[in-house]
């Protein structure tokens, strides 16, 4: 017996096997762009997983209006009749693999520290330590302890970036304290 899964998408169930196409409610992602949905249970070789550790991966193949439901009212002797229709909006998924291990809390620390690192590469040389993390409350608060220098190349840095009004305001003063 081959593997399956079932995945939840959009608030329902469906059981599914590699290269399987299947029509689900509408999804708001793009043509060709690949998804992973909620995995509730692994099974197929031995004994089902009710908590599994692996993904399911998806592409979305195109999307579709589904077949034309018609509705008729009508009242007998009055002469009342009414005629409408519905046609839903879906997406044709195809399933590319089960099984792929996640990788995911593996990859987020190294995501952080290339956040810090891009951050310390961000900071202006002279200026003080974990400044582009400051807030403006922060930064007016920290100003008034930092050397002339310093407060400096915050000034420099914050002009040829973001130009926060409070921040500009904060360090400027804080420059006119130390005259």
């Amino acid at each position: 017996m081959s593997s399956y899964a079932i995945i939840s998408l959009g608030g329902k169930q469906y059981r599914v096997r590699e290269g399987e196409r299947l029509l689900v409610d509408h999804l708001r992602v793009d043509e060709g762009a690949t998804l992973e949905p909620r995995v509730l249970l692994v099974g197929g070789n031995g004994t089902p997983d009710l908590a599994p550790s692996t993904t399911v991966t998806a592409r979305v193949v195109g999307h579709e209006l589904g077949e034309k439901i018609r509705i008729g009212k009508y009242r007998r002797r009055t002469g009342y009749k009414k005629h409408t229709g519905h046609r839903s909006r879906l997406t044709r998924i195809e399933i590319e693999s089960i099984g792929a291990r996640r990788a995911k809390s593996a990859a987020k620390p190294k995501s952080e520290q290339s956040a810090k690192a891009a951050e310390k590469e961000e900071q202006a040389p002279g200026a003080p330590q974990g400044y582009a993390s400051m807030t403006v409350a922060q930064l007016s608060e920290a100003a008034g302890r930092w050397s002339r220098e310093q407060v400096e190349a915050a000034l420099e840095q914050e002009r040829a970036g973001k130009a926060r009004k409070g921040a500009l305001s904060a360090l400027e003063s804080a420059l006119e304290d130390e005259e």
